[in-house]
């Protein structure tokens, strides 16, 4: 049994509170969604499959402390967890980036969730599995993925229902990219004085000639 593999590799963490550092990652193909500013359209339906201990020997060539499991929507393919469990047996510390449309529950709770919670203007703020927020952990995170006025308040609103669940460092507003100005958003973060983390691609930064950030 194998997974639909989009590509393998070692960078910097450009995103959630770890960004910074070294990690590998492993980006699945696929994706129920598509949202209107997607940047990793790529992944939709390019791959080679490839079984768990492949992608294990293909990560001992940087010896990580930290792989992240990404996408594309890796909940998509019913193996990820069992990778994931396999990633956390070989002593690894792991990510998993999700869009918030599929059962976190099924993912191990060693696993540090990164739930993308979509705003309207992805067009696909209907898919979201609610069931999610009573799942999260204190170690887990929740995104959103900000481009106008309208995705702001909604994000605002959803952070009612969360409560305190998520401790508000983990709480993360992303401006979309070349749409919406950062110091906008941090500008409306600081007048409404709501406890979130605001939060940048830091690849992006780094690479900015390169679409897929590094």
């Amino acid at each position: 049994m194998t997974l639909w593999v989009n590509e393998i590799f070692f960078s910097i963490q450009g995103e959630s509170t770890y960004a910074g550092l070294p990690c590998a990652f492993v980006r699945l193909s696929g994706c129920n969604l598509r949202c209107t500013y997607c940047d990793t359209t790529y992944a939709y339906d390019q791959g080679k499959h490839m079984t768990i201990p492949e992608i294990l020997t293909e990560l001992k060539k940087w010896d990580p402390l930290w792989v992240e499991v990404t996408g594309g929507e890796p909940l998509l393919q019913d193996r990820t967890p069992e990778l994931i469990r396999s990633l956390i047996g070989e002593g690894y510390r792991v990510l998993l980036e999700t869009n918030g449309s599929f059962d976190i529950g099924r993912v191990d709770p060693k696993c540090i969730r990164i739930v993308d919670l979509k705003c309207p203007s992805s067009g696909e703020s209907n898919r979201i599995f609610w069931q999610n927020i009573d799942r999260l952990t204190p170690k887990d995170q929740i995104k959103f993925v900000i481009q106008d006025r309208r995705d702001y308040a909604f994000a605002k609103a959803t952070l009612e229902k969360i409560g305190s669940r998520i401790p508000y460092g983990h709480r993360l507003f992303s401006p979309v990219q070349s749409v919406l100005p950062a110091r906008d958003l941090a500008e409306w973060i600081l007048q409404d004085e709501i406890r979130v983390r605001l939060h940048l691609q830091l690849h992006k930064i780094l690479w900015p000639e390169d679409p897929r950030g590094r």
